[in-house]
C-alpha cells in the first residue's frame, strides 16, 4: 500500500457500522492500546486466497465494483479450477485513487482462508505486508518476521452470526465486512451491491448475506490492527460517471451499440457469458441470440443472420473456432460481413480452460484453408472491449468481411471502471439498406464488394448470387485461372486499403532509446507499467501495443528504426523458431532481425517484474518502492477466548 505519513486526524471518519451486536466470543474486555487511527492511502491490493467454493470471486466483485462506484480505479484478476469439483482459487483486486494499469504484482493484504491458501500464496504478499488468515484453519510461521499476521477466528464467527444451520457458507461475506471496517469502505453502497446481487433470489438469502457482512463489519478489529485505511479521494470534474464491469460484458455490449442485434453461439468456457449477456440483452433491442447445436451450426446461423442484411455475431474459445473455420472460409470467399469473437484460453485441445494465454493469434489469421483473408482486432483492456466491438462492426460493414475479436480469459474474468460511454453518439442504427438499386454487381473487380440485403429491388432485374465457389462479379461459379487470380486478389487489396486508414498506435514512455516493448491484448496494462518502472530505473525503453493485427497499420517501420531492440512480450510459446506469435508476424512482415520474443505459457498473466527482469536478463528490478512507517509486528486476536499464545505483541502498525 502506497502509504503518505499518517494523518494527523483530518482523514475522513470511518463509516458508521449497521449497529450489530458484537459478537459473543469477542465479548472480553479490549485490550490496552491505541484507537485505530486513519490512515490516507493511494493504492491497495487485496489477495483473496480459498477455495472456489468459498465464493471469494464473489466478496471481490464486490470490492471492485464499490471501487468503481466510489470513482475509484480498479483491476482484478482472479483464477479458477478447471474442474467441475471446484479446488483452490483466488480473486485480487487492486484499488486506487490514480490510474491502475496493472492487477499488481504483490498483494499488500493476504487473505488466507486454508493452509494451503496461506502456502501457496505468502510469497506474493509484500514484505511488511498484511496477512489476515482464518485462524480456525490456519497455523503461520510466526517465526517469520517479515509480515504482520493477523488471526481472525472467520469461521467460527461466521457460524455463530449465521447460526449453526449455516455452517460456514457467508465467510466471505463476513470477511468482506471486515475488509470494508479495516479500510474505511462506504457500508451503504456496499449494502446495496449485497441487495443487488441477490435480487431476485429468497429474501432469506439476502438476509443471510447483509447478517454476515454486519457481523464482519462489527467485528473489533482494534483488537489486531492499530491502524485504518482511508482511499483517498481525487475529485473528478468535468468526466462521465464511472461503470464498472467485466471484460465479456464490456464486449457484449459493445456489440449492442454497434448495431448487432443477432447471434449464434455453443457454450464453452470464457467465452460462454458473452452468450448469456447477449441472450438477455438482445431480445429488448428486438433481437435473438441462438444456443446451437454446435459450434459449425453456431456459425452458419450467424451467417444467415448476417446475410439477411444484419451484421451478426459468433464465438467461442479456441478449440470452438476450429471447429467453425470452413463456414469462416465461406464467409471470406462470399465476402459477407461477420463478427467473430475468441475469447483465448491455454491449449491445444481442452489445454487449460480457465488459464489465459494468447495462443490463437496465428489461428485467428491463417486458421483456413486456401487464401482466406480476414481482420484480426485485440482488445487491451476491459474498456477497450467495448470500443473494439464497434470497431469490427464498422470494418465488417464497411469492407464486407468476416472480423475477429481476440480477448482472452483474463480480459474475460477481469473487472475495471472506467468512464461511461456517450450511448447517444454511439448507437449504431442496423436496420438493413432496402433501397431499390438499378444495378448491383456484387463482387465487382475494380470495387469493394458491399453486401445487400435479399428483397432489395434489382431494378434491371439481374439479381446477384452467392455462394462458396469461386465466382464471376455476379456471383456464378466460375472455374476460370484468370478469375480465380483475380478474385483473390480482390480479397486480398481490400485488407491492403484498410491498412492505409489504421492509425498508427502512440509510443509510450520514450520515443527514442534502447528497447521497445511490443504487445497486444490484455499485456496492455503490465507492458505500460514495466516501461514506466524501466525508465525509473534508468532504461531508455517505450512501449506500443496494437489493436489492429491483422492487417498491420502502415507505419511501424519508422517507429522501429528509433529503437535499437523491439521485444514482443506475449503469452505464448516461442516455437521451433524462437519467437511468439506476433514476433514471428512482425519479422517477417519487416525484415527486421533486432525483434524478439520475451514469451510464456504458464497460464498466468504477467507481472511487471517478471517482464522486465525477463527482458533485461541478469538484472533485478522492485516493483514499488512503499515507504514503511515500522517494522514488521506479529499478532493474533488477543481476547480472552481467542488467545493463541501467552506472550501478547502490540502491534506497531501495519507495513
Amino acid at each position: 500500500m502506497n502509504e503518505p505519513p499518517a494523518s494527523s486526524g483530518n482523514g475522513a471518519p470511518s463509516p458508521a457500522a449497521p449497529a450489530p451486536a458484537t459478537p459473543a466470543s469477542n465479548a472480553g474486555p479490549a485490550p490496552d492500546r491505541a484507537d485505530l487511527r486513519p490512515e490516507n492511502i493511494q493504492d491497495a491490493v487485496i489477495r483473496l486466497a480459498g477455495n472456489s467454493q468459498d465464493g471469494i470471486q464473489t466478496a471481490g466483485a464486490f470490492l471492485a465494483r464499490l471501487a468503481g462506484r466510489s470513482a475509484q480505479d480498479v483491476m482484478t484478476y482472479m483464477t479458477i479450477p478447471a474442474t467441475i469439483s471446484g479446488g483452490p482459487s483466488i480473486f485480487q483486486v487492486r484499488i486506487g485513487s490514480g490510474e491502475v494499469l496493472s492487477a499488481g504484482d504483490e498483494a499488500d493484504f493476504l487473505v488466507a482462508f486454508y493452509q494451503h491458501s496461506y502456502q501457496d500464496h505468502l510469497d506474493f504478499l509484500k514484505e511488511g505486508g498484511v496477512l489476515l488468515y482464518d485462524s480456525d484453519n490456519v497455523e503461520p510461521n510466526l517465526d517469520d518476521k517479515r509480515f504482520v499476521y493477523v488471526g481472525v477466528p472467520i469461521t467460527g464467527l461466521t457460524v455463530e452470526a449465521l447460526g449453526g444451520t449455516a455452517k460456514d457458507k457467508g465467510k466471505n461475506i463476513f470477511v468482506l465486512g471486515l475488509i470494508a471496517k479495516i479500510f474505511s469502505l462506504d457500508v451503504e453502497k456496499l449494502a446495496t451491491l449485497i441487495k443487488e446481487k441477490f435480487a431476485g433470489k429468497d429474501e432469506s438469502i439476502v438476509n443471510t448475506a447483509i447478517m454476515a457482512f454486519t457481523a464482519g463489519y462489527a467485528y473489533p478489529v482494534g483488537r489486531v490492527l492499530t491502524h485504518q485505511y482511508q482511499f483517498e479521494h481525487i475529485l473528478k470534474t468535468g468526466g462521465r460517471a464511472q461503470i464498472t464491469m467485466d471484460g465479456n460484458q464490456a464486449l457484449a455490449y459493445g456489440l449492442i451499440a454497434a448495431g448487432v442485434r443477432y447471434g449464434a453461439g455453443y457454450p464453452i468456457t470464457p467465452w460462454s457469458s458473452v452468450m448469456e449477456v447477449l441472450r438477455t440483452q438482445l431480445p429488448k433491442y428486438g433481437g435473438i441470440f441462438v444456443q446451437a447445436e454446435d459450434e459449425l451450426g453456431a456459425v452458419s446461423l450467424a451467417l444467415g443472420f448476417s446475410f439477411s442484411g444484419y451484421l451478426a455475431v459468433t464465438g467461442s474459445a479456441g478449440p470452438g473456432i476450429s471447429l467453425k473455420t470452413e463456414a469462416i472460409g465461406w464467409a471470406s470467399m462470399a465476402e459477407m460481413p461477420l463478427i467473430i469473437c475468441n475469447i483465448q484460453r491455454g491449449g491445444p485441445s481442452t489445454g487449460l480452460p480457465t488459464n489465459v494465454e494468447q495462443s490463437d493469434l496465428h489461428q485467428a489469421i491463417y486458421g483456413g484453408h486456401g487464401d482466406s483473408p480476414r481482420v484480426v482486432l485485440a482488445a487491451s483492456t476491459v474498456e477497450d472491449c467495448f470500443y473494439i466491438a464497434i470497431e469490427a462492426a464498422r470494418i465488417a460493414r464497411k469492407y464486407s468481411t468476416p472480423v475477429f475479436i481476440l480477448s482472452d480469459t483474463s480480459l474475460a474474468t477481469r473487472i475495471e471502471a472506467f468512464d461511461e460511454p456517450d450511448l447517444p453518439k454511439l448507437m449504431v442504427d442496423p436496420k438493413p439498406d432496402l433501397t431499390p438499386r438499378q444495378t448491383h454487381k456484387p463482387y465487382p473487380l475494380d470495387q469493394i464488394t458491399q453486401h445487400i440485403p435479399p428483397g432489395t429491388r434489382i431494378l434491371d432485374g439481374k439479381y446477384p448470387l452467392m455462394s462458396g465457389l469461386e465466382h464471376d462479379e455476379m456471383g456464378h461459379p466460375t472455374g476460370s485461372p484468370k478469375l480465380h487470380m483475380a478474385m483473390t486478389a480482390k480479397r486480398r487489396n481490400k485488407l491492403r486499403k484498410l491498412a492505409e486508414e489504421i492509425p498508427v498506435p502512440e509510443v509510450y514512455g520514450d520515443q527514442k532509446g534502447d528497447t521497445l516493448l511490443v504487445g497486444w491484448g490484455s499485456t496492455y496494462g503490465p507492458i505500460h507499467d514495466a516501461a514506466k518502472l524501466g525508465r525509473e530505473h534508468g532504461e531508455k525503453i517505450g512501449a506500443l501495443h496494437l489493436r489492429h493485427l491483422h492487417p498491420l497499420p502502415n507505419g511501424l517501420e519508422k517507429i522501429f528504426k528509433n529503437f535499437k531492440r523491439i521485444v514482443t512480450v506475449e503469452m505464448n510459446d516461442r516455437g521451433i523458431y524462437g519467437f511468439g506469435q506476433l514476433a514471428t508476424i512482425l519479422r517477417a512482415r519487416y525484415c527486421e532481425p533486432k525483434i524478439e520474443s520475451f514469451t510464456k505459457t504458464d497460464g498466468l498473466t504477467f507481472r511487471v517484474k517478471e517482464i522486465l527482469e525477463g527482458v533485461f536478463e541478469g538484472r533485478s528490478f522492485a516493483a514499488r518502492h512503499i515507504p514503511r512507517g515500522g517494522a514488521a509486528v506479529v499478532h493474533t486476536d488477543t481476547s480472552p477466548e481467542n488467545i493463541k499464545s501467552t506472550a501478547e505483541v502490540v502491534p506497531q502498525g501495519v507495513g
